[in-house]
């Protein structure tokens, strides 16, 4: 009978129940907690990279600046909070708006149409005198060029809940803008040029 008596004071005895439902929810709030500081720190980076870029291309649009000067200034802001290594800056200048992302012009087109090939025409957007499918240059441009900066940081995460969540390891922010440089000089024009 003391025996069946001890089983039932075991069974309604609480006092161990809060450790064992701290260790069962222990858990599930370090992984929510560590998931809350990789958003807000992933916030706080695209943040900084957008600022960083913006203040970098606003400054560089008067002139007197070079694309290392560029490069630096925004590795220097953003490097506060994320190792240089991890920060990529990209450059490209066109010779306007509708020029960015797109090849140069064909202004005469022989057979087949729309795709460049001997005989046809083009306008020389960048000058270099070749018919580019990408016609930006690298750098800044000139005066009045439409300048394309893109900034990516590809960085480890802060926690290490990639090795609790199945996440990757590592966290990408990326940010662009295509600024009109001022007119602080003469630009050349585009030329058009036939093969």
């Amino acid at each position: 009978m003391s025996a069946t008596r001890s089983r039932l004071a075991l069974a309604s005895d609480r006092r161990g129940a809060t450790i064992v439902e701290f260790a069962l929810v222990t858990p599930i709030l370090l992984l929510v907690l560590m998931a809350a500081l990789e958003f807000g720190y992933q916030g706080y980076i695209n943040a900084m990279v957008q600022g960083a870029m913006t203040k970098a291309a606003r400054l560089a649009t008067v002139g007197g600046r070079t694309s290392a000067d560029v490069e630096k200034m925004i590795k220097d802001e953003v490097g506060q909070v994320v190792d240089r290594q991890y920060i990529s800056v990209e450059t490209r200048s066109y010779y306007n708006f509708s020029n960015v992302g797109s090849a140069e012009k064909i202004t005469q087109d022989t057979d087949p149409k729309t795709v460049y090939n001997k005989g046809d025409c083009y306008e020389d957007a960048n000058n270099n005198g070749q018919y580019d499918t990408s016609l930006g240059s690298a750098g800044l441009g000139t005066a009045d060029d439409i300048t394309y900066y893109k900034v990516t940081a590809n960085y480890p995460n802060l926690t290490p809940i990639s090795r609790f969540a199945s996440w990757v390891g590592r966290r990408s922010v990326s940010a662009t803008i295509a600024l009109r440089n001022q007119p602080f000089t003469s630009r050349a024009a585009a030329t058009i040029r036939c093969d």
